[in-house]
């Protein structure tokens, strides 16, 4: 079969479902819809292509026996690293979930691993002067990054020893439609204008990000399918915005002054990430400016 993609239901696995049925290719997700949700696959199901959805979690027998049975050329891992208030648990639960679906590949002999991980995690704090940061050795940012890091690590190993070939993807701030609130500083901005709300940000809203729209990720994810093999690959415009700035871009700088917040002592001040390697590699640059992405949004 073609396609199968772990955390199909959450925002980013969503759209990459609806890309590869538009393509005509045949998709199974799986996602054991803690995070994610059938309404974000409504499209899909309405699509009336080759679509099959399995509820379940990627860490238990169920994923392997799947994977025995279906077969699939090209697996996508989304749902790799929890968000930055995790448990204990469900850290651990997200590195079975690799594991497994790790030892399945092996097993069943699938063509390509393609796994979607937080850039802003994997390279320490970089200097302005290393802006926008290149695919460097990784510098593991909290658990998070520490996490990330031993996904790319598990990587490598099942590819030098059981030729279970990998591309890694370091996605910088991605956003888009169906992103919830709590998923990402844009959703919850553009939450606060719908509601007529003031914004609450962390620090003093100078620190800068690199947001890129989920469709160019979705066409990264897509060329990684048999591109880039063995190899971390940023996903990201190379462009920072400040916080304010992105305020202002959301609410056409008619909206209330953002309430502030502690910063968190881990918080990067200034990312980036170059997306020289994904041009090089997956024939990949944004396309989306954040004009566009924000109207596309709403």
């Amino acid at each position: 079969m073609g396609h199968l993609v772990v955390g199909g239901a959450g925002f980013l696995g969503s759209h990459l479902v609806d890309r590869l049925l538009a393509e005509g290719e045949s998709v199974e997700v799986v996602d054991d819809l803690s995070t994610g949700s059938l309404a974000n696959l409504a499209d899909a199901r309405a699509a009336g292509g080759e679509l099959k959805i399995h509820h379940l979690d990627a860490g238990s027998s169920e994923m392997s026996s799947l994977l025995a049975m279906r077969r699939p050329s090209v697996v996508h891992v989304l749902a790799t690293v929890p968000r930055r208030a995790a448990s204990v648990d469900e850290y651990a639960a997200a590195l079975a979930r690799v594991l497994t679906v790790l030892e399945g590949a092996r097993a069943c002999g699938v063509h390509k691993m393609v796994v979607a991980l937080p850039a802003a995690a994997m390279y320490g704090t970089p200097a302005s002067r290393d802006l926008p940061v290149k695919e460097r050795p990784l510098e593991a940012r909290g658990v998070r990054g520490v996490m990330a890091r031993a996904v790319v690590d598990l990587l490598d190993v099942y590819r030098a020893q059981h030729a279970v070939e990998f591309t890694a993807l370091a996605v910088a701030s991605v956003y888009g439609p169906r992103q919830r609130p709590d998923d990402g500083v844009v959703a919850a901005m553009l939450d606060a204008t719908s509601h007529h709300v003031a914004p609450t940000l962390t620090g003093d809203g100078r620190q800068t990000r690199d947001f890129v729209f989920v469709d160019d990720v979705v066409d990264a994810l897509v060329r990684a399918g048999h591109r880039g093999s063995g190899l971390v690959v940023n996903i990201g415009t190379g462009v920072q915005t400040p916080l304010l700035d992105l305020w202002q871009a959301v609410n056409g700088g008619a909206g209330p002054i953002p309430e502030f917040a502690p910063a968190r002592p881990d918080e990067v001040q200034r990312f980036a990430v170059s997306p020289v390697r994904a041009r090089i590699h997956l024939g990949w640059s944004p396309w989306t400016t954040l004009a566009d992405g924000l109207a596309l949004s709403r």
